[in-house]
Order: C-alpha cells, then sequence, then structure tokens
C-alpha cells in the first residue's frame, strides 16, 4: 500500500504526493494544515484517523473537502452536514458461498455502502471485480452522494459489489454466484429502499441473474434493481447512458470555447459498455475515436473506428468475450501490450484533441495527463469513476484543458436509471428518442450547474469545485431539514 504525505500545492488544488516524492522539497501536510479551511482539515484528519489503510476512500473525500470550504464560509450550518456526508450510513458485508462446475466450494466476500440516502433511495452500481474492497466501494458510493445529487433527481448514494472475478467463469457458475450473493442482499434493498445496478463485472446477464432471485425470494415483481433486461422491466438507452452522457457533457465543455467534437481525434480507454457508446456518441457528433483498451493492452487505429469497426468490437466484448488485441488483428493497425514496467499506458500519448477515459479509476497518472497535453489535447471528460488521478487532475488545470470530473460527466447512467425507475413506477415504457431527450437534457443542466456554481464561489471555470459544491448543496439543505439524522 503506498502511504502519503500531501504538500502545500496539495492542500491548494487537491493533489496527492506519494511519500517517495516528499526529496523534492515538498512539504508534508503538518507543516501546511492551515492552507485547508481548518475545519474540513479536522474532518479529513477524522476521516484518516478511523480508517487509515482507505487510500482510494481518502482521494475522494480530500477532492470534494478541498471545495467546500467557500461553502462553510457562507453556510456555517452546513458543518454538521459535511461532518456526517463522510461517514457511511451503513456498511454491510457478508459472505458468498458457491460452488464451480467441478463442485469445487468457493466463498468470496459481498458488500453494500449505503453511503447517504438524505434526498432519495440509496443509488448506485454493484461490482464483481478481484479488487473489490471497502476502500474502493467507499470511495464510489462516497462519489455516488454528489453525482446523484447533480442529476436532479431523489436519489441518494450507494455502491457495493464482491471480489469474485467474473473473468473465465461459465455462465452457470456466474448465475450460481450471483443467486448466492442476492440470498443475503436482498433483505437490504428494495424500491423504496436501496437500489442497486451493474457496474464492472456486473452487466445484463448479471443484473438478470440478480432480480430473478430477488423476485422468487421477496415474492414481487418491482424496480428494486436497475439496467434490466427490456422484456422485464428495463429502459430503452441504459446500456448507452453513461457513454452518451460523457460525450454530451463533453460536448457542452467543448461549446464554451467555441469547440466542437466535428473532425476531432478522440481517445478512448476501456472497451466494455461505457467506452463502447462513447465512441457512439463520438461518432453521431462527428467525431474520429482512435483508442479502445482493456487489461491486456491497447489498440490505436489512426484510420479512426467507424459503426461497423465498433459493431465488431460490441460483438467481440459482449458475445464472444475476446480481448481488444483482436480488433488490431482483424483490421491490421497497431497494438500495444499492457506491461508492469515502466507503468504508462501509451494510449495516452496518441495524438488526439479529446481524451474520453473510460475504463476505471486511477488510469491517467500525471506523466500519462503531461503526455496529452504534449500531444495538443484540449478537453479531458472522464466517463469512469475517478480515472484521473489528482496529479493528473492539477496537470490538466495548469496547462488550461477542459476537465470534466466523473461526478458530473459520467452521471448519464444513474441518471438513467433514475428515469427506468420512473417508468417501473409507472408501468410505462418511454420511446428511444423520449429517454434520449430526457438524458441529454439532465446531462446540459448538470453542465450548467457546475459552471455557474462554480463561478458563485470565486471558482470559474473549475468543473471540479462546481460539481464538488452543486452536488454537496442540495444534500447538505435535505440533510439540515432532517436534523442530519
Amino acid at each position: 500500500m503506498t502511504i502519503y504525505a500531501i504538500s502545500l500545492r496539495t492542500i491548494q488544488k487537491g493533489h496527492w504526493i506519494p511519500r517517495e516524492r516528499r526529496s523534492r522539497g515538498q512539504e508534508p501536510f503538518n507543516s501546511r494544515c492551515l492552507k485547508m479551511h481548518s475545519e474540513m482539515k479536522k474532518v479529513y484528519d477524522e476521516v484518516i484517523a478511523r480508517d487509515p489503510n482507505q487510500p482510494e476512500f481518502h482521494q475522494s473525500v480530500e477532492e470534494v473537502l478541498q471545495s467546500l470550504g467557500p461553502v462553510i464560509d457562507a453556510h456555517p450550518d452546513y458543518l454538521p452536514a459535511v461532518k456526517s456526508v463522510v461517514e457511511p450510513e451503513r456498511i454491510i458485508q457478508f459472505r458468498v458461498p458457491w460452488y464451480d462446475d467441478e463442485g469445487n466450494f468457493h466463498v468470496n466476500r459481498g458488500f453494500r455502502i449505503q453511503m447517504n440516502g438524505a434526498i432519495g433511495p440509496y443509488k448506485g452500481g454493484l461490482r464483481f471485480h478481484p479488487s473489490v474492497n471497502q476502500s474502493i466501494l467507499k470511495f464510489l458510493a462516497f462519489e455516488q452522494v454528489f453525482k446523484n445529487s447533480l442529476t436532479g433527481l431523489p436519489l441518494g448514494g450507494g455502491k457495493g459489489g464482491s471480489d469474485f472475478n467474473p473473468k473465465g467463469r461459465t455462465e452457470s457458475e456466474v448465475r450460481r454466484f450471483c443467486q448466492s450473493f442476492m440470498m443475503e442482499l436482498w433483505r437490504h434493498i428494495g424500491a423504496n429502499l436501496d437500489v442497486p445496478a451493474g457496474d464492472i463485472g456486473v452487466g445484463r446477464r448479471e443484473v438478470g441473474f440478480l432480480f430473478g432471485m430477488y423476485r422468487k425470494l421477496a415474492n414481487e415483481f418491482t424496480g428494486v434493481l436497475t439496467g434490466k433486461g427490456l422484456s422485464y422491466g428495463g429502459s430503452l438507452i441504459r446500456p448507452e447512458a453513461t457513454g452518451y452522457g460523457t460525450v454530451y457533457f463533453a460536448r457542452e465543455m467543448l461549446s464554451t470555447q467555441n469547440k466542437s467534437f466535428e473532425g476531432a481525434k478522440v481517445a478512448v480507454s476501456g472497451s466494455g459498455n461505457v467506452a463502447q457508446f462513447a465512441v457512439e456518441k463520438v461518432i453521431d457528433l462527428g467525431g474520429k475515436p482512435v483508442t479502445l483498451s482493456d487489461s491486456s493492452g491497447f489498440i490505436h487505429d489512426s484510420d479512426g473506428i467507424d459503426r461497423e469497426k465498433l459493431a465488431w468490437v460490441m460483438d467481440l466484448k459482449n458475445v464472444r468475450r475476446g480481448r481488444i488485441k483482436e480488433y488490431a488483428e482483424h483490421f491490421g493497425c497497431d497494438y500495444t501490450e499492457t506491461k508492469p514496467e515502466p507503468n504508462l499506458n501509451g494510449l495516452w500519448g496518441t495524438d488526439v484533441d479529446i481524451a474520453l477515459p473510460c475504463a476505471t479509476q486511477n488510469e491517467i497518472n500525471g506523466e500519462e495527463a503531461q503526455m496529452l497535453v504534449e500531444n495538443g489535447c484540449i478537453a479531458v471528460a472522464e466517463g469512469a469513476n475517478m480515472p484521473c488521478t489528482p496529479e493528473a487532475v492539477e496537470c490538466f488545470h495548469e496547462n488550461g484543458l477542459l476537465f470534466a470530473p466523473g461526478k458530473a460527466s459520467n452521471a448519464g447512467g444513474v441518471a438513467t436509471s433514475g428515469l427506468e425507475m420512473s417508468q417501473n413506477s409507472l408501468r410505462l415504457n418511454w420511446t428511444r428518442e423520449e429517454v434520449d431527450r430526457r438524458l441529454e437534457e439532465i446531462m446540459v443542466n448538470i453542465h450548467r450547474n457546475a459552471v455557474d456554481t462554480a463561478s458563485k464561489y470565486g471558482m470559474e471555470g473549475n468543473y471540479v469545485a462546481g460539481a464538488n459544491i452543486a452536488g454537496f448543496l442540495k444534500v447538505a439543505e435535505a440533510m439540515e431539514a432532517q436534523g442530519h439524522i
């Protein structure tokens, strides 16, 4: 585990400094503590003291608290909400026993973090991946609180999942695992309590298995999960929503500088659901996507990924569950294998105008951000959750790039999950055009809210501060009204 110290620069810009870099003359946190709002520092110190071994959670909390000093100066009565919002309302951990096809017995850990329900039922995905632990899920749940608030929909924040790895498992093994997972989770969720969705490792197949077991156990058909198939309560546009929404937000951000996707070269990381539909929407807007990746490596197609190639990728990843290397072999483009050393992803060294990181957290570090800067990139919008490290974010800000944090730019997924919940409650199915129209409207409103809020608090053009403050204010108002319970 990396141990972090924080420099003066960190306090001013929300930027983590690994301990091994102290030799560069950067001072540790305690000697510069007054550079952060004193009340925010106290809250942050309490978070570190309570959970010292949760670096991902610390990173997400530090970024938000760094933005809230001006809010507390203007609204000191919101300080109790700050102290409460960093602590989950409930953490549920349980064992998940299951048998593989050979009859071998396995036990995985299951989690659900119900972070904050002040403005509505907990809402957030389930992630099945070997890296899943409390720190990662708390960071995701904490981000989800502000993301859901920004959508304008009545949704609280939560996250969950398991350290189970569905890769390489047969469909029957995945089904048995999902059913065992839901046998415990079902008692903690409900349409008016907590509505999970998919995330990494949990697609429509897994959601179907989970929903089927919930229906059997609860003996009711209700909208307790989102991302469902269309035949049993799902919404059109839900698979596309996170990718589409990211591009809609980036389009709005570019328009503030009279720029657009038309003719732009775009780097997209990942090759799953978010990346696929980000590529699709970029094509719709006249851009040229040139990269995709998975855990094995990345492809660079200088001719651009067109609709025919994208359809091939969707079949590769969604049906055949293959590796992105096969794209390079099939279409004859460049492929670079991921190597542990040096720990730099060459995908971000490609010559592009816009970057859409859509893979996973902390996938762009400071050096990779500098690679984008040097190649003339003008905008970065996060399609994944916190894919840019604080070093990367600082680099983007210092070099004048437009930067959209994930809690704003990838909120389209949960926004459309909220629309799916509405359709389930009404027993209606909206058309594709209607859902897409509502999604686009939500993303435009999130962008406007972030811009206006940043300007109001003296941080014009800072989408990170604008999104953090705007998301917090709605939650804080609700928490204060409810007595901070």
